[in-house]
């Protein structure tokens, strides 16, 4: 009996979906310290730096899509599986003890999207090239 592989089953896609699993929670935890920006004594928080090694050899990526009808392609997509949030180091402080900087905040964002979009390009372009391999070889 022949061990089928999915092509996103690949370490590196998973490693890449791991990877867009964690700018989509940072995502997520920097909007909430931009929506706390006047709430008194909020401090901002920022998820742990992603590390590879960390996602290495694990069995889930939290991502992947729901199925509604049959042919769908299945998966499903979750953002805040096994980040660690943690608080952050800021220099800032308002009188009612809050310690979101907006533009700070702002500027993590758009390099939190850009990075993601990266990563989405990474995998879009990998998937591409094995699918252009399997089709000349075929």
């Amino acid at each position: 009996m022949v061990n089928e592989m999915a092509l996103t089953d690949l370490p590196l896609f998973q490693a890449i979906k791991s990877k867009m699993s964690w700018h989509q929670t940072r995502q997520a935890v920097l909007a909430e310290n931009i929506a706390n920006s006047d709430t008194p004594d909020y401090q901002a928080r920022d998820v742990k730096a992603y590390s590879f090694e960390d996602h290495m050899n694990r069995e889930s990526f939290g991502l992947s899509t729901k199925v509604t009808r049959v042919g769908h392609i299945s998966g499903s997509l979750s953002g805040t599986s096994d980040a660690k949030i943690e608080r952050q180091d800021t220099f800032e402080v308002t009188p009612s003890g809050n310690s979101v900087n907006l533009e700070e905040q702002m500027m993590k964002i758009t390099e939190n999207q850009m990075d993601y979009q990266a990563a989405t390009t990474l995998y879009t372009k990998g998937l591409g090239i094995i699918r252009t391999a399997l089709s000349r070889s075929a």
